[in-house]
């Protein structure tokens, strides 16, 4: 099946060059400054209302969007790129974008490191020209959303802004940058996360998602951003069945995939978008912390949260991926790993299959015993605890063996669930 795409007048090569020259003295980019200070923005207020009046913030991000288009400022066109689903049951989409190989900014940092600390003589989002902003997006003081048009960059408070990737994978693709001028490095914390759910939910727009990449899981820029973009059919890893582990405090249900290619886990629910973001961001800060390299896919307009550790840059260190796979360059990060495969020669993407993608993305999923083990310290972290071992039904097991046979050639055994509990303060 093919997609159909929106269609916008054809673009230009990109107004920035390839290579930034460096905001005099280095830093965190502040010599650009004046050029936020001088140039007002519109502002969007987000609500902790679940379902927002209109979907307000869509039209405002599209039509600010489409403007960029219009200037000539992204690479290429991506409305130009083939794209397919590809048949299957999972009903993975299969993307040639062959301009984002070509002109996407490379790595500038280690790859084996999660967390590294934030270097202004890189390149960073404090560099980036101001027509490239779309509007500040921030919580709302009293529960409403708020528009404002042309309102003043606080520099001092250092505002969190949406602007475009000049390398889009899909219409619409944006950046969400928390507080910008803090210069953070890419790590999540409570706060931006929150912030990227409340951006999900306001969008009002299952088909809107956001993905995060830690570094070591194909970030490619250490400052504190996520991605988003439209892309109206349901992506794979939205399909995969789960199976609940446990209740977590705040109404969250955490649940692990199961019959997918990556192994992963869901946090859904929450009596609030902030009891969502508690329970994933500890996850997510325990797998920093633990120098696990994470994706991240926020969901069903922020009601849905996958969370899903992965080994691929290791594993290219360690010369144990196929030449075959290490030829079509693909880097699995959030996007791929979700089922959007972004394929980068004409080759790979007219002999797309289910097999090829679930092939590649089994080699991203950590081993059983090794994604155990991760488990454990999430679980330790958030404080829950393992108080029953149950084996997995027979179905579930094969599944997971299949899984472990893609990455070692061999059926494993003995493949073990836990039952969680957690462990509520009151």
């Amino acid at each position: 099946m093919m997609l159909r795409i929106k269609r916008v007048p054809t673009v230009v090569s990109n107004y920035q060059k390839d290579d930034v020259e460096e905001a005099g003295g280095g830093g965190c980019g502040r010599a650009k400054l004046p050029l936020y200070a001088f140039q007002k923005y519109d502002k969007v207020e987000s609500s902790d209302k679940k379902d927002p009046p209109f979907a307000f913030l869509e039209s405002l991000l599209l039509g600010e969007w489409e403007d960029r288009v219009e200037r000539g400022l992204f690479r290429y066109d991506v409305t130009a790129c083939s794209t397919k689903v590809i048949p299957g049951d999972y009903g993975f989409i299969a993307q040639l974008n062959e301009g984002r190989h070509l002109k996407k900014r490379p790595t500038e940092f280690r790859v084996d490191k999660v967390l590294q600390p934030f270097d202004g003589s890189k390149f960073n989002f404090t560099k980036v020209g101001q027509e490239e902003i779309l509007f500040q997006f921030e919580a709302s003081n009293d529960g409403e959303v708020k528009f404002y048009p042309n309102a003043p960059v606080d520099v001092e408070t250092s505002p969190s802004v949406v602007a475009i990737n000049v390398s889009p994978i899909e219409y619409g693709h944006v950046l969400l940058i928390p507080r910008i001028l803090e210069c953070l490095p890419q790590r999540i914390d409570h706060e931006s996360l929150l912030l990227a759910l409340y951006m999900a939910s306001e969008a009002g727009n299952p088909y809107f998602r956001l993905g995060y990449n830690s570094l070591g899981a194909f970030a490619t820029i250490n400052h504190l951003h996520f991605q988003a973009y439209y892309l109206a059919v349901p992506f794979p890893i939205e399909k995969a069945p789960t199976r609940k582990i446990t209740d977590f405090k705040g109404g969250v249900v955490i649940s692990e995939i199961l019959k997918y290619p990556v192994r992963g886990l869901v946090f859904e629910g929450g009596y609030s978008l902030e009891d969502l973001s508690n329970a994933v961001g500890d996850s997510c800060i325990c797998l920093q912390e633990n120098n696990i390299p994470y994706n991240v896919l926020i969901s069903d307009s922020g009601t849905r949260v996958f969370l899903l550790p992965q080994c691929y840059a290791e594993k290219q260190a360690l010369g144990e991926v196929s030449p075959e796979l290490l030829d079509t360059q693909v880097n699995p990060a959030v996007w791929e790993i979700s089922g959007h495969m972004v394929l980068k020669r004409k080759e790979d993407y007219e002999g797309a299959s289910e097999d090829n993608a679930w092939r590649l993305l089994a080699e991203v999923s950590l081993s059983e015993a090794r994604f155990q083990e991760v488990l454990a310290l999430i679980f330790e972290a958030i404080s829950c605890v393992v108080t029953e071992n149950v084996s997995l039904p027979d179905e579930d097991e094969q599944d997971l063996e299949d899984v472990d046979a893609l990455n070692n050639g061999s059926h494993q055994t003995a493949i073990v669930a836990g039952k969680q509990e957690c462990l509520v303060q009151h």
